[in-house]
Protein backbone atom coordinates (compact mmCIF):
# COMPACT_ATOMS: atom_id res chain seq x y z
CA UNK A 1 0.00 0.00 0.00
CA UNK A 2 0.90 3.44 -0.98
CA UNK A 3 0.78 6.03 2.00
CA UNK A 4 -1.29 8.70 1.11
CA UNK A 5 0.41 12.17 1.04
CA UNK A 6 -1.05 15.05 3.56
CA UNK A 7 -2.71 17.84 2.15
CA UNK A 8 -0.66 21.01 2.13
CA UNK A 9 -1.70 23.52 4.57
CA UNK A 10 -3.55 26.42 3.30
CA UNK A 11 -4.08 29.56 4.81
CA UNK A 12 -7.23 29.07 6.20
CA UNK A 13 -6.02 26.45 8.12
CA UNK A 14 -3.29 28.62 9.66
CA UNK A 15 -5.92 31.37 10.49
CA UNK A 16 -7.11 29.41 14.07
CA UNK A 17 -3.52 29.16 15.29
CA UNK A 18 -2.69 32.75 14.38
CA UNK A 19 -5.72 34.11 16.37
CA UNK A 20 -4.97 31.80 19.41
CA UNK A 21 -1.26 33.03 19.49
CA UNK A 22 -1.63 37.10 18.29
CA UNK A 23 -4.58 36.85 21.26
CA UNK A 24 -2.28 35.03 23.60
CA UNK A 25 0.64 37.96 23.08
CA UNK A 26 -1.93 40.75 23.53
CA UNK A 27 -2.49 39.41 27.32
CA UNK A 28 1.22 38.72 27.16
CA UNK A 29 1.79 42.52 26.59
CA UNK A 30 -1.10 43.72 29.13
CA UNK A 31 0.56 41.40 31.73
CA UNK A 32 3.96 43.26 31.47
CA UNK A 33 2.72 46.73 30.89
CA UNK A 34 0.33 46.44 34.06
CA UNK A 35 3.26 44.75 36.04
CA UNK A 36 5.49 47.32 35.29
CA UNK A 37 3.05 50.10 35.90
CA UNK A 38 2.12 48.30 39.89
CA UNK A 39 5.86 47.93 40.19
CA UNK A 40 6.22 51.45 39.71
CA UNK A 41 3.07 52.81 42.25
CA UNK A 42 4.49 50.52 44.91
CA UNK A 43 7.75 51.76 44.72
CA UNK A 44 6.65 55.67 44.63
CA UNK A 45 4.31 54.39 47.74
CA UNK A 46 7.14 52.88 49.36
CA UNK A 47 9.34 56.33 49.04
CA UNK A 48 6.56 58.37 49.35
CA UNK A 49 7.54 60.21 45.94
CA UNK A 50 5.17 63.48 45.46
CA UNK A 51 5.98 63.15 41.91
CA UNK A 52 5.43 59.77 40.36
CA UNK A 53 8.69 59.37 38.78
CA UNK A 54 8.81 55.50 39.50
CA UNK A 55 5.53 54.53 37.83
CA UNK A 56 6.13 56.69 34.81
CA UNK A 57 9.71 55.15 34.64
CA UNK A 58 8.56 51.65 34.96
CA UNK A 59 5.48 52.62 32.97
CA UNK A 60 7.22 53.55 30.19
CA UNK A 61 10.26 50.43 30.15
CA UNK A 62 7.53 48.71 29.99
CA UNK A 63 5.35 49.29 27.29
CA UNK A 64 8.74 49.60 25.64
CA UNK A 65 9.50 46.11 26.41
CA UNK A 66 6.50 44.64 25.20
CA UNK A 67 6.37 46.63 21.89
CA UNK A 68 9.71 45.16 21.15
CA UNK A 69 8.50 41.65 22.50
CA UNK A 70 5.81 41.92 19.97
CA UNK A 71 7.77 42.95 17.13
CA UNK A 72 10.15 40.85 17.41
CA UNK A 73 7.84 38.00 17.18
CA UNK A 74 6.04 39.32 14.18
CA UNK A 75 8.59 39.82 12.24
CA UNK A 76 10.02 36.53 12.81
CA UNK A 77 7.21 34.88 12.01
CA UNK A 78 6.09 37.40 9.33
CA UNK A 79 6.44 34.79 6.83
Amino acid sequence: MKKQKAAPKTPKDKAPNLYVKYSTLVIQMGLIIGLGTWLGDYLDEKRANEFPVYTLVLALFSVGAALYLILRDVLKNRS
